[in-house]
């Protein structure tokens, strides 16, 4: 089936789109996790708060109910990553990754949402002699860093999941959980909506505009996602229903609009979409359940500059993806990229080279996803119109985790407070923003070939990737 794995296990149900215009205390912007922790975060902290969500398609439909389900407590895109941006503030960044990877489990039994919560931990698989150094210095540093990490050899690492690829594997007990994400947005949204959270589907906003103590956010209903649309217009969308055109006046605004070009414009070049694919299988049978091994439902990845992600679900599937991310020429988000024939047979026959012993097996789902990456691999957040909104993207595929301290970030900073979050220079200084096209197009795919070249070179990187590192940019998803 060429669909998601999720929304089939949850289709959850629809809201209205907007049918007026409303004057609100904080208008989030975006359905997916970033919007949806945004508006529940802030229903708790002020419960008279007058807040109102309003998304373009329906909830979680984007990355958000696409990735593979990993809740990451790693908010730098991994220790690495981190410490070459900010070795001084390290400690304390791993120690608000742990704190938010509790809150977000706190939340989920709080409300009692069912998404298949399961805190089990993630193996990193070296699969590559030059890998296993890696991750001993890896171990190491996390070591020193607070969090609690082991190194096993290749039989600790095939205790994990039987694999005859695994040379050695770092293990973290407690650094990620794994969930079904449209069921984590449902259960997300329903949890607002129980605080007086007013929340509409298939609403856009297409401009805002500072009115001095308020800004006002021009929405559009009846249009398809994707599609454009000038203010007084009459215009009708592909399934003739009415385009209307309605105004929020809010106090604040939280913009979560992740991937998708934001409605302040000058924010576009700083996140491209990456497109990663993933394949789910059906149902394993007992007998092929007990030769893979993997009972305790562990994340895993490999330790590859191109790597795969890789998880089990309540109903013993596998949901694989990774390794073969891809960019399109003008940051293409066009329906037609969510197929690529290629990349899924690739994806199957790395999948098969890593469990050779479920050879035979069947794919139910195979999807893409656009995943918003920064050239820091990280969130990053922009104040706009006299502070009174505030934009947060650029997760690079650890969003569903970090997407929560994302929102709370944004809150903070349109309440001016200062706190150890704020004062972080990850929120305080952006990332560096991609160039024009067609130099953005030529550079990530001389990245990507680059990050291929270090793979089969026992991890070496060549003067461009050394180049990139020196100036502290990167492509990734």
């Amino acid at each position: 089936m060429r669909a998601p794995l999720w929304p089939a296990v949850d289709p959850g149900s629809s809201r209205a789109p907007l049918e007026s215009d409303l004057l609100v205390d904080l208008l989030v912007v975006g359905g997916g996790f970033t919007g949806l922790w945004a508006a529940l975060l802030a229903a708790r902290r002020d419960p008279g708060r007058r807040v109102a969500l309003v998304e373009a398609g329906t909830l979680g439909w984007a990355a958000s109910g696409r990735n593979g389900g990993f809740v990451s407590a790693s908010l730098t895109h991994g220790v690495a990553n981190g410490l070459a941006r900010w070795p001084g503030e390290m400690a304390l960044l791993e120690r608000l990754g742990r704190e938010n990877l509790d809150a977000v489990e706190q939340t989920v039994r709080e409300y009692g949402i069912d998404c298949g919560w399961t805190r089990s931990g993630e193996l990193v698989a070296a699969v590559r002699p030059w890998q296993v150094a890696e991750l001993r210095e890896l171990v190491e540093v996390s070591g020193r860093l607070g969090n609690e990490a082991r190194l096993v050899d290749g039989d600790g690492a095939r205790a994990v999941a039987n694999s005859p690829t695994y040379l050695a594997g770092a293990v973290f007990p407690h650094s990620t959980a794994t969930v079904e994400p449209s069921r984590l947005a449902r259960g997300l949204a329903r949890a607002a909506e129980r605080l007086g959270v007013q929340i509409f589907e298939g609403s856009r906003v297409e401009a805002l505009r500072d009115e001095g103590s308020r800004v006002a956010a021009w929405v559009v209903t009846g249009l398809p996602v994707g599609s454009r649309h000038r203010w007084g217009t009459t215009e009708t969308s592909q399934k003739s229903t009415p385009v209307r055109e309605f105004t929020v006046r809010a106090d604040r605004v939280v913009l979560g609009t992740g991937v998708f070009p934001s409605p302040l414009r000058r924010l576009r070049l700083f996140t491209v979409p990456v497109w990663d694919h993933v394949l789910s299988t059906e149902p394993l049978g007992d007998r092929q359940w007990d030769a893979l091994g993997w009972k305790g439902g562990e994340g895993i990845s490999d330790a590859g500059n191109q790597f795969h992600y890789y998880r089990t679900t309540q109903d013993r599937r596998v949901v694989w993806g990774g390794y073969d991310a891809h960019y399109y020429f003008g940051s293409d988000l066009a329906q037609r990229r969510m197929r690529r024939e290629q990349t899924e047979k690739r994806l199957a026959e790395h999948f098969f080279t890593t469990f050779p012993q479920l050879r035979g097996l069947r794919f139910g789902h195979v999807w893409a996803g656009a995943i918003d990456t920064s050239t820091r691999f990280t969130p990053f957040w922009t104040p706009a119109l006299g502070r009174k909104v505030v934009s947060v993207q650029g997760y690079t595929g650890l969003g569903v985790g970090s997407s929560r301290f994302g929102a709370q970030v944004a809150l903070d900073l349109l309440e001016g407070a200062q706190n150890e979050r704020t004062r972080l220079t990850m929120v305080r200084r952006p990332p560096v923003p991609f160039p024009p096209e067609p130099l953005r197009w030529a550079g990530i795919q001389l990245t990507r070939s680059a990050l291929a070249r270090a793979d089969a070179e026992n991890g070496r990187r060549n003067r461009w990737l050394r180049t990139l590192d020196r100036l502290g940019l990167g492509f990734d998803s």
